[in-house]
């Protein structure tokens, strides 16, 4: 029998071939891989808060980054298809639709909006920057500070196709939302390996939220029945229920963040107070900024500076409208608004939230009238201690 002589050259030279094959077949399969077991380049970011605490503010500073895909609120959807159900039972399909809006998959709108849509049936969608540029939009660059006004005028017809193009060319998601009442419901996307989740709980005074309720009371009707399961009845926030609900949700949020979380939380969660950001806008945007890995530009910063010192666009209709000092007023006006028997009950129903998120409750009308008395603590700089938790937990 013949036999065959292979030189040592072939050998290397086959298997090279046959290695080149083995990899370009791992590629393929790995293309192939359910976008869920990769692990994202995307940093995603959920500014978790509830209504009138001043979050829509915190979003725009987020939104007009151009390293940032925003969206405001997307889960109103979710709570507008399905009001007769609890904010409780709704946990789970705003999750589901928040987690696919991480993952820039925009198919999760179909079960809550009409087949064939636009850009404007997106909630609130002219507030993002990032659906009033390219490639979202042709008006604008990513580097221009746009206006919900004009933003409105120019990009409303773009098809909803527009928002999942743009969303995956950008190295942040940015997620406004105020449906989350237990930090627990969003263990799944912490611990999720296609998700790089951080969270910024952005806090305001109870009194100052109630406030400023008051002047939203029809607006607010169906997520009040939301909250206290009314099973679609609509509810006047009259007797404080809803704020118990909500200053309840923020002390469970806290706590389960800061006294012995389980370690996936370390680095990923930033707690910010209203008061604080108004009273010192760059020093807390810089915060937040380095939290979630983004960088403060010149124009920026001098963008934020415009919008807090009344340098800003003069059209009335502008997303800004305050000035550093006249934020800072507005942060106390409740002390002269209101009546002291409304501070009382907010008091008694939100004790633990005051207490605990670092604002001083008052014992008087004479207390609440005297703005000379400062009634934001300190904030306590050593939240966390992680040496001591379990890294089972």
């Amino acid at each position: 029998m013949a036999r065959i002589r292979i030189s040592s050259t072939i050998i290397t030279l086959l298997v090279m071939v046959q290695t080149g094959f083995l990899l370009f077949m791992y590629a393929r399969y790995n293309s192939f891989t359910p976008h869920s077991e990769e692990k994202s380049s995307q940093v995603h970011i959920l500014i978790l808060s509830s209504w009138r605490s001043g979050s829509s503010f915190v979003g725009q500073l987020f939104s007009q980054h151009p390293s940032v895909f925003y969206l405001m609120e997307p889960a109103w959807h979710v709570w507008v298809t399905m009001y007769q159900n609890s904010a409780k039972v709704l946990h789970m399909a705003v999750r589901d639709l928040v987690r696919s809006v991480f993952l820039c998959d925009m198919s999760v709108f179909d079960a809550y909006m009409p087949w064939k849509r636009n850009l404007s049936d997106l909630f609130q969608w002219a507030v993002s920057r990032a659906l009033c540029s390219a490639p979202a939009c042709d008006s604008f660059q990513r580097t221009d500070i746009t206006s919900e006004m004009a933003c409105k005028t120019l990009c409303g017809r773009y098809p909803f196709s527009k928002v999942e193009e743009a969303c995956k060319t950008y190295s942040h998601v940015v997620i406004k939302e105020v449906r989350f009442f237990d930090l627990k419901v969003l263990y799944p996307l912490l611990t999720d390996p296609s998700l790089n989740l951080k969270i910024i709980h952005l806090v305001r005074d109870p009194r100052a939220v109630v406030k400023s309720r008051e002047q939203s009371v029809k607006a607010l009707a169906r997520d009040n029945g939301i909250v206290l399961s009314t099973n679609g009845t609509k509810v006047e926030d009259s007797k404080y229920k809803v704020m118990q609900e909500i200053c309840r949700s923020h002390v469970q949020i806290y706590e389960t963040a800061t006294l012995k979380p389980p370690s996936f939380l370390k680095d990923r969660y930033l707690m910010i107070r209203f008061e604080d950001l108004v009273r010192d806008p760059l020093s807390e945007i810089s915060e937040m900024y380095k939290f979630a890995d983004l960088s403060l530009t010149p124009t920026l910063k001098s963008w934020v500076y415009n919008i807090t010192h009344g340098q800003g666009p003069g059209k009335k209709k502008e997303a800004f409208k305050i000035t550093s000092r006249d934020a800072v007023n507005v942060s106390q006006a409740w002390r002269n608004v209101l009546s002291f028997q409304k501070i009382k009950k907010i008091q008694e129903v939100c004790k633990g939230a005051i207490n605990m998120l670092g604002y001083q409750l008052v014992d008087s009308e004479k207390e609440q009238r005297d703005l000379s008395l400062d009634l934001v603590l300190p904030r306590r700089q050593n939240q966390f201690s992680w040496s001591s938790f379990n890294p089972k937990n």
